[in-house]
């Protein structure tokens, strides 16, 4: 098996930096196309994987719905829900008057 080394042109690399809006000082053009041609062999390994098996998924996780059902519960009652409140009438929070 023969690897094959990607290359990235100095062009190709400026056009992604405009892209990206980056802007590159010239000495750095070249080390972006060997570092970028690397990245890309390296993902070029990935086609000689076998995946034959593998079922085709749209998740890595087999999550199917994460949202539960919306069914009543019963709540904290009205003496608890405002034991810690600064104000209270008894029966409701009371809040400063904004307008």
């Amino acid at each position: 098996m023969s690897e094959e080394k990607q290359r990235i042109t100095p062009e190709e690399v400026l056009y992604v930096a405009k892209l990206a809006r980056l802007h590159l000082l010239p000495d750095e053009v070249g080390d972006f196309a060997r570092q970028l041609g690397e990245i890309l062999s390296y993902v070029k390994k990935l086609d000689n994987a076998d995946t034959g098996d593998v079922p085709a998924a749209s998740h890595v996780l087999p999550i199917c719905n994460a949202l539960r059902e919306d069914e009543a519960r019963p709540s904290i009652d009205r003496e608890s829900a405002l034991a810690n409140a600064p104000m209270q009438d008894g029966t409701n929070f009371l809040v400063p008057r904004v307008i």
